[in-house]
């Protein structure tokens, strides 16, 4: 099962293992609602980048997620920029669990501080997602700003993974990044609008870090076809303001055949629920069995998170396959 609790998106995996073609695959976190502009985009693939658009594109970006762009720069993934910073800070790190399995690669040393408990009053860097993966926790922005004082008092940083943030706007710290503000916030494009494979995202802060990550990633931090995508889809605030509904109604939806057998859907995320039941594995073995593709963990084997269904046929076939097992 190595292969399934690692991440999600396994899906060459289960065909292998389990058979069947007509798969659902809930594995991942991806919205199953694709932005519908990527068919119609010309991509001009015979030069390098130009710089540009790769400043229209963050522009446009910075506009959506509500700060100047000057604040915000490129990256080819949003880990890429996690993984600079928790190097270029070069202090302590800790790091909110449950959560991404990366985020304890992040710093060269370090430990991670369980939900409940509040950072320590010392120079350390204080990394955490928000939303969260895989629970769907929530944190208030104002606890946050509270505990990001309490970091700027010691001479720390806080990160904060918004990769899922899209899907949850009022949870975003975005109008806080300043040059005052010892913040660094990593967005995510593909999992809001549904293409992972474009690999794009975003790092928010300080214009000091900001430059330093610009000249690390060099003048092509990303594709043309990166850019193209993103200057047009965050260009497209109806779409974005008419997903953002269209998630929470999904969800809701998910929450109610959940709910129809026995199962509790935990966290505030549209994109997926986390449930607990007496063995996850065996859970997902048994969803597998109908094609049914899901997200075990090997860190605790009550656990099942389970994606958003792309539509009511979906929802159905995992309604029956619930009443299956």
């Amino acid at each position: 099962m190595s292969a399934f609790t690692s991440h999600g998106g396994r899906l060459a995996d289960a065909r292998a293992l389990y058979g069947g073609d007509d798969w659902i695959d809930l594995s991942t976190g991806i919205s199953p609602f694709t932005w519908p502009g990527g068919d119609h985009l010309a991509v001009d693939w015979r030069h390098l980048p130009d710089p540009h658009d790769l400043a229209a594109m963050e522009a446009m970006a910075a506009a959506c997620f509500g700060l100047h762009p000057d604040h915000l720069c490129t990256l080819p993934g949003s880990e890429a920029g996690l993984r600079l910073v928790g190097r270029m800070l070069d202090m302590p790190g800790r790091w909110l669990v449950p959560s991404y399995r990366t985020h304890g690669e992040i710093f060269a040393q370090g430990a991670p501080m369980r939900a409940g408990e509040e950072p320590p009053r010392e120079a350390m860097v204080l990394l955490l997602a928000n939303p969260n993966n895989p629970d769907g926790r929530i944190l208030p922005p104002a606890r946050l700003l509270q505990w990001l004082d309490r970091l700027e008092d010691a001479g720390g940083w806080l990160i904060v993974d918004e990769a899922y943030a899209d899907a949850v706007p009022a949870c975003s710290l975005a109008g806080m990044v300043g040059d005052e503000r010892r913040l660094i916030l990593l967005r995510s494009f593909g999992k809001f609008f549904g293409l992972a494979g474009v690999r794009l995202g975003f790092l928010l802060g300080p214009r000091a870090v900001v430059a330093q990550v610009r000249r690390m990633m060099g003048e092509w931090p990303v594709s043309a076809a990166a850019i193209a995508f993103g200057t047009a889809a965050y260009r497209d605030r109806n779409w974005i303001d008419e997903t953002v509904v269209t998630l929470e109604e999904q969800a809701a939806k998910l929450d109610g055949v959940l709910a129809r057998h026995g199962l509790q859907g935990h966290g505030g995320c549209p994109l997926f629920r986390l449930v607990e039941v007496d063995d996850g594995l065996a859970l997902f073995d048994r969803l597998a069995r109908r094609s049914i593709l899901t997200r075990p963990f090997d860190e605790d084997r009550r656990w099942l998170r389970l994606g958003l269904p792309a539509d009511a046929a979906a929802l159905a076939r995992l309604d029956q396959a619930l009443a299956d097992v």
